[in-house]
């Protein structure tokens, strides 16, 4: 019969999952910044500024033509979403329709522009001249812009619309129309309201995703008065041959993004406080 051992096995100590998820967040933090340390030991300063950040070239980019590319970005991404939206409103009733025809179209158009790269779009409605000669859209460059890049948006907005119509209470509905209300009048004044403002987060996003977007309008091969910041910048690094001016345009679209997307965090934060 062999004596027991003098020393027991000392059980191994676990964390809990708050101390093992500080220990992982401390590692990670460790990692960026020994990544952090490594590119800035190994980069070119110097380079770095001449090909991204030449002064001249920021004094030269910052110009009357930066202000117009910012404003006709603004532009082109209120009107297509104000047009989005409202398409996207009509989409989404037609998808909850009880009238099978108004569902099939619905979903068609809606797979449809949700499939198809924006930038085809874009392409598409540049050539409809060439289809339908002496056509004329008005408000043209940026009627043009609303409905290509409005097309589109209406299709994911329909879907964001259509989730926040299902998410309003029944019981509200089913009270209206106990009151005599017609259909019609409860979705204008009980269920789209509700509605929207359920949706609003998801919808400001879909407006950052359009001030993205807005850069594609260069396929349009508009003129220099119809430039938006992509578009500028990208002629702009061309005839200087460096990337200055693009790195411009593209602290101009953090300007306008930045806010909305505080905004959004905001709103989501005020909807968890309300629930």
């Amino acid at each position: 019969m062999t004596a027991p051992s003098s020393t027991a096995a000392v059980p191994r100590k676990k964390f809990s999952p708050r101390k093992a998820a500080q220990r992982r967040r401390y590692i990670q933090y460790g990692v960026l910044a020994v990544v952090v340390v490594l590119a800035v030991s190994f980069a070119d300063g110097g380079q770095i500024q001449r090909v991204f950040f030449r002064p001249d070239l920021i004094a030269r980019t910052l110009g009357v033509d930066l202000l117009i590319a910012l404003k006709n970005t603004l532009a082109y991404t209120a009107g297509a979403f104000v047009f989005g939206l409202a398409l996207g409103t009509v989409l989404a009733l037609m998808r909850l329709s009880s009238v099978a025809p108004y569902r099939w179209l619905a979903s068609v158009y809606i797979e449809f522009f949700r499939g198809v790269p924006a930038i085809i779009v874009f392409m598409a409605f540049g050539l409809l001249p060439l289809a339908f000669p002496g056509m004329i859209v008005p408000f043209d460059p940026y009627g043009t812009v609303w409905v290509a890049l409005g097309l589109v948006a209406a299709a994911y907005m329909a879907e964001t619309i259509r989730a926040g119509i299902q998410a309003v209470p029944k019981g509200q509905v089913e009270a209206a129309r106990s009151l005599g209300m017609p259909a019609g009048m409860a979705t204008q004044r009980i269920i789209l309201p509700q509605a929207f403002r359920i949706v609003t987060p998801p919808l400001t996003n879909e407006l950052i995703l359009l001030v993205k977007d807005s850069s594609l309008v260069y396929v349009l091969g508009l003129a220099s008065s119809g430039y938006e910041l992509t578009k500028y910048g990208r002629e702009l690094a061309s005839t200087t041959s460096n990337l200055t001016p693009l790195v411009i345009a593209g602290l101009c679209y953090l300007v306008i993004t930045l806010p909305l997307t505080f905004i959004v965090k905001r709103m989501e934060a005020n909807a968890k406080k309300s629930r």
